[in-house]
């Protein structure tokens, strides 16, 4: 991907002035409309495209704020790094309420990382928002279970979502071995009564 600030031959400190009369001049020049040569009017309208994203994103200071902290952040190189990345933004992007996008970054990081449980069990918790998606978090949360037999808030999401599907013996039995893991916890008890499944 090439570097907006270079595409539009600026400084990174460049003011939004600076950046729309490098955007204008460039556009001028480039425009796909002064040639003739069909390969030529091509190639000026993929510049053309490139330097219009380059544009937006950078007039916009929002935009522009979070391409600068992406630039500075190492990109990830393995299947293993993409996945952390895509997990670590996800997480932020849920807390922000960016709900879609974070569930594009889950579904990254299970894809790059499919046997680590914490990414299967996010993206199940993050489902559980969506009403139309409720198989898709039983299966990650599922997943998440088999990897990790000892994730006690796993089992207790898992027990959530069947129960809202009205599959009770499946919640039930969900519920069941999150008490068995931890016994004493008072949030289980609750959750329990909640969803009129009892305690053990």
């Amino acid at each position: 991907m090439s570097d907006h600030y270079q595409l539009l031959g600026v400084p990174a400190s460049a003011s939004a002035a600076e950046i729309r009369q490098a955007y204008l001049r460039l556009a001028r020049e480039r425009h796909p409309d002064r040639f003739t040569d069909p390969g030529e009017k091509q190639r000026a309208q993929l510049a053309l495209q490139e330097i219009t994203t380059a544009f937006n994103t950078l007039v916009n200071p929002r935009r522009r704020q979070e391409y600068d902290e992406g630039r500075h952040r190492p990109q990830p190189r393995t299947p293993e790094e993409v996945a952390r990345d895509a997990f670590e933004r996800g997480q932020a992007l849920l807390e922000q309420g960016s709900l879609d996008d974070a569930l594009t970054l889950l579904r990254t990081a299970v894809h790059h990382a499919p046997g680590e449980a914490a990414y299967h069990a996010a993206l199940g918790r993050a489902l559980l928002r969506v009403g139309s998606a409720a198989r898709e978090a039983v299966q990650a949360l599922e997943r998440a279970t088999q990897l990790a037999p000892r994730n006690v808030q796993a089992f207790a999401d898992l027990a959530v979502v069947l129960a809202r599907q009205g599959m009770r013996l499946r919640a039930q039995k969900a519920l069941e071995t999150a008490l068995h893991l931890a016994p004493r916890d008072p949030k289980l008890a609750r959750l329990a009564a909640e969803l009129g499944l009892g305690g053990p």
